[in-house]
């Protein structure tokens, strides 16, 4: 899988082409399935409000070795 492939959006920003989900990931799980993701090269996350997972995964971002 290519981690370094990207998006160019409408107003020039680019975006990772490959990211990983968070949705129905609970708080609890996420932190592991956060920095295991980032061990295998991820670097972009989908991660909204709503999943109400984002202290988990600002926990498996911080707690990585990026």
């Amino acid at each position: 899988m290519d981690f370094n492939s990207t998006l160019t959006l409408n107003n020039g920003i680019k975006i990772p082409r490959v990211q990983i989900g968070t949705w129905l990931v609970n708080n609890d799980k996420v932190k592991k399935t956060i920095q295991q993701a980032i061990s295998v090269g991820y670097s972009a996350f989908d991660t909204a409000s709503d999943y109400g997972n984002e202290a988990g995964v600002g926990r498996g971002i911080w707690n990585s070795d990026i």
